[in-house]
């Protein structure tokens, strides 16, 4: 039977709070130049205090919701790393909050590799028969595990949130998910870590050292595990259904950093115009990079109906995957439900410029 999953709605919001790089340097030992050479952002949104995923994914589900033209769900996949609680799931309190009823929701842990596997399992549900309609979230809150400290991650993350609804539909018809391909490798997982918090850590019954309540990251390790894993699930993905990575019309990775989005599309041979970002103002959203994303691609209009689109992340796990799909038209929501990822709420769409590299994010002229 053909139970395609489309891609019926999409919405994302970010906190209000701007940091820039301006304000970091004042506290850490870096600066602004140092910061956009490395990564190429410029600023990112931080949550408040007390503000939590829950209440991130919450604002981009209803959006998500209301640009799809619904008010009801037959499940809800979460992506995050940063759950409100480590237990229970956030998901749950999420559809109870969307006024959703006692629908199947739950989490799923992936890093920033997390909104694809999330996609991939809400498929999942669509094709074996028990959802017709499923919210697929990714958020994350990516500030609250962050050093005070170490410059070489709390300049990179920021914190958002981004939804689509999948539906029930046609492989034929545009917006239909196909060619997912996934893939991790658990023998690294200590490149992309918080070492506390988890069971081995309180089962040893040993004071926690406070350095381990933090994420830690071996850049340059995960930098080329990055490039070449993306590149080759792009390349699997495009040819499972038949295109070539030149007929590729947008790329949407996660949004890691300037230099590996730039290094991937190198390795594809695919010009830098293909790669749709945000980076530069919204830093890396983990969960959240890519549904954000081809939120700021619909809004900016650099995202066309039949376009040609492969979504892909890396992250820790090791964590691995890719789609693609044949863009739909889609509306976002109203203006006085405010859609745009890049924005927070009472902003103006104007405002803000082209998601495919804006004006001072571009990556450095060497990559």
């Amino acid at each position: 039977m053909d139970r395609a999953s489309v891609v019926a709605g999409l919405g994302g919001w970010v906190p209000p709070t701007v940091v820039t790089n301006h304000q970091l340097a004042a506290v850490l030992d870096t600066d602004d130049a140092w910061i956009r050479s490395r990564t190429g952002i410029q600023e990112r949104r931080w949550v408040s205090p007390g503000q939590s995923t829950g209440d991130l994914a919450v604002e981009a589900g209803r959006r998500a919701l209301s640009s799809a033209g619904t008010d009801t769900v037959d499940a809800v996949v979460l992506a995050t790393s940063t759950p409100d609680r480590p237990c229970p799931g956030t998901a749950p309190e999420v559809a109870s909050r969307l006024g959703l009823g006692p629908i199947p929701a739950f989490d799923v842990a992936a890093v920033c590799t997390g909104f694809v596997y999330a996609l991939a399992t809400g498929a999942g549900l669509i094709a074996l028969g028990t959802a017709d309609r499923v919210l697929v979230v990714g958020a994350d809150a990516f500030s609250t595990l962050l050093s005070p400290s170490d410059r070489s991650t709390r300049v990179i993350f920021g914190d958002g949130a981004g939804a689509v609804v999948l539906r029930t539909g046609s492989y034929s018809e545009p917006g239909a998910l196909r060619g997912v391909s996934l893939g991790s490798d658990g023998s690294r997982s200590d490149l992309i870590e918080v070492p506390a918090g988890g069971s081995r850590e309180r089962s040893t019954g040993l004071p926690v050292k406070t350095e381990d309540t933090y994420f830690t990251m071996q850049g340059q390790a995960v930098f080329a595990e990055a490039v070449r894993r993306m590149a080759e699930s792009v390349r699997e993905t495009a040819s499972r259904i038949g295109w070539k990575p030149s007929e590729i019309d947008s790329l949407v990775l996660h949004q890691a950093n300037a230099r590996i989005l730039a290094a991937v599309a190198r390795r594809l041979a695919l010009p830098r115009e293909t790669l749709l970002s945000n980076i530069g103002r919204l830093g890396n959203t983990v969960a959240a990079s890519i549904p954000l994303a081809l939120a700021d691609g619909v809004a900016s209009g650099e995202l066309r109906p039949g376009d040609r689109v492969v979504l892909a992340g890396f992250g820790g796990g090791l964590t691995w995957g890719s789609l693609a799909l044949e863009w739909p038209q889609l509306r976002l929501a109203p203006p006085e439900a405010p859609t745009h990822a890049g924005l927070g709420a009472g902003s103006d769409h104007a405002e803000h410029e082209s998601s495919r590299w804006p004006r001072g994010c571009r990556p450095p002229a060497d990559l």
